[in-house]
């Protein structure tokens, strides 16, 4: 029978795209940032819901104690701000949202909430924010601390961030505005409020001083794969990012954070679970087999990779570990606890070594001809039940992307399975319209 249509969701990172082949000038002209105007107008011509952009606000140099092996592979650094590039994007396109990631840990309330504010009305009710607690000390460095707190902790901060961002974004009432010359007045004082909030982290007096948005307030992304992150993300996010290993994993976690978002009185299908996956694709089955299998023997750079990024994500450094045996059971992260924890659980059999040279960061591996592809992932959502998909290119191309956007997206199209159209004019609603 198949899936019902599923949504499409691009993880992108304002980093250096692929340079390795010297194909492209991308890799020095990137900063301009429009190669990512040209990619996030192929992912709405494509039905791609939206485009996310990630963020970290340091240079690691966790592993090894030195930020040589970070610089050398350009995964996390150097990058650009996603906030400004928001309005850069939406005024580029039409209907497809973008999702800008900002921390709860470093950003002020007030700030925050007048920001995204903003974003909303100038891309006409399309953004999204990504709420992260920060994982990484060395990032808190830059902010004037000496270590992140705890990793509860941090999510006991962010619940009341985000409490008194969306008491800001509730400050101006609905009608607010009058615009009336007859009685002289603009806006209504009567529909505009302090919040008055004092609470264990922040004191916000209030009102925004922008205008109720479109949207209300924008589109919540978590990424929640903690015990504590999944009841965060399940009592405030409109939509999910997550990597559960294999299918049973993936029904698993859409299983529970909808059964917890309805102990907190919500509607689960209010909420989005968007797997991320990394298809290798290729004209033929035969030849994205091959380009498979040249992912996999390049071990050294997989390695260094995936180096790079435990200790930008978990601030680990791999380099004291024997590379040849599998990683401690006692080793444990204050960063991406329950990322980590998944890894030790699905890979904690192999050595270092093998799964970091092997590993590719995806819910499930898809490899094939655009065909092919399309009919895995209409048979895994089938099994899982909803809602999408998250694609996810470290580093990005230009090749990569139109693989996805003229190869793949077609194949699902003709089969139903993604939007042929925008029908509503906000973000959220269209998130919700199937």
């Amino acid at each position: 029978m198949g899936a019902a249509p599923f949504r499409l969701g691009w993880f992108g990172n304002l980093t250096t795209p692929e340079w390795r082949t010297g194909w492209s000038e991308d890799a020095i002209g990137w900063t301009d940032a429009r190669y990512y105007v040209d990619m996030v107008r192929d992912m709405e011509r494509a039905g791609f819901d939206f485009m996310m952009l990630e963020d970290s606000l340091m240079v690691s140099d966790i592993y090894a104690g030195t930020a040589e092996l970070e610089l050398k592979v350009g995964m996390y650094a150097p990058k650009l701000d996603p906030v400004p590039v928001v309005s850069m994007l939406a005024y580029a396109t039409e209907h497809i949202g973008i999702v800008a990631t900002a921390s709860t840990t470093f950003y002020p309330p007030y700030l925050l909430a007048r920001t995204f504010s903003t974003l909303d009305h100038v891309t006409r009710g399309r953004v999204g924010w990504n709420v992260v607690t920060s994982s990484e000390d060395r990032a808190a460095q830059n902010f004037g601390m000496n270590k992140l707190p705890a990793h509860d902790t941090r999510y006991e901060i962010a619940e009341e961030f985000v409490d008194v961002v969306t008491k800001l974004w509730d400050s101006w009432e609905e009608k607010a505005i009058l615009a009336d010359p007859v009685s002289g007045y603009y806006a209504d004082h009567t529909k505009v409020s302090p919040i008055h909030h004092e609470g264990k982290y922040f004191k916000v007096r209030g009102p925004l001083n922008t205008p109720r948005s479109p949207q209300e307030k924008p589109v919540i992304c978590q990424a929640g794969s903690s015990p504590r992150g999944r009841a965060f993300a399940a009592k405030n996010a409109d939509m999910l990012l997550c990597i559960p290993n294999g299918l049973e994993n993936m029904k698993e976690y859409r299983d529970d954070i909808r059964a917890r978002a309805e102990e907190f009185g919500r509607n689960p299908d209010d909420i989005k679970i968007f797997f991320v996956v990394h298809p290798t694709i290729g004209k033929t089955d035969a030849e994205a087999q091959e380009r498979h299998q040249q992912f996999k023997d390049d071990k050294q750079r997989n390695f260094e990779a995936q180096m790079v990024n435990f200790a930008a994500t978990m601030e680990l450094d791999f380099s004291v570990l024997d590379p040849d045996k599998p990683i401690p059971e006692d080793m444990t992260t204050n960063g991406h606890q329950g990322m980590f924890d998944g890894y030790k659980r699905d890979f904690g059999h192999q050595t270092v070594r093998e799964f970091a040279s092997g590993m590719r960061v995806a819910s499930m591996e898809l490899v094939g001809s655009p065909d092919t592809v399309a009919e895995q992932m209409d048979a895994a959502m089938e099994y899982v039940g909803g809602d999408g998909f998250m694609f996810l290119s470290q580093p990005t191309s230009r090749e990569y992307t139109r693989e996805i956007t003229e190869g793949l997206c077609p194949a699902l199209r003709r089969r139903g399975l993604i939007r042929k159209g925008f029908s509503h004019e906000h973000f959220r609603d269209n998130l919700r319209s199937f």
